[in-house]
């Protein structure tokens, strides 16, 4: 996978749990374990500023790139 979803680590920047976070912004706890775990297909572009918005941080604090030949990135 090229993209790494980097959200457990703004929640412990925030001081957040989980079930926290997907209450906030309506989503099901496992829906957003999903996404933590990078299994998600894809995200929608509400879903992203919902998370954004409670982790008051932007769409590259929680997502990032990555070359799938990069092995200092795995």
């Amino acid at each position: 996978m090229a993209i790494i979803v980097n959200l457990d680590m703004m929640l412990a920047k925030r001081k957040m749990t989980s079930l926290e976070l997907s209450q906030r912004i309506g989503i099901t706890p496992a829906n957003l374990s999903i996404l933590k775990t990078g299994k998600a297909k894809a995200i929608r572009m509400t879903t992203l500023d919902a998370i954004c918005r409670e982790l008051k941080c932007q769409p590259g604090d929680i997502l990032e790139f990555v070359e799938d030949d990069d092995p200092w990135k795995r």
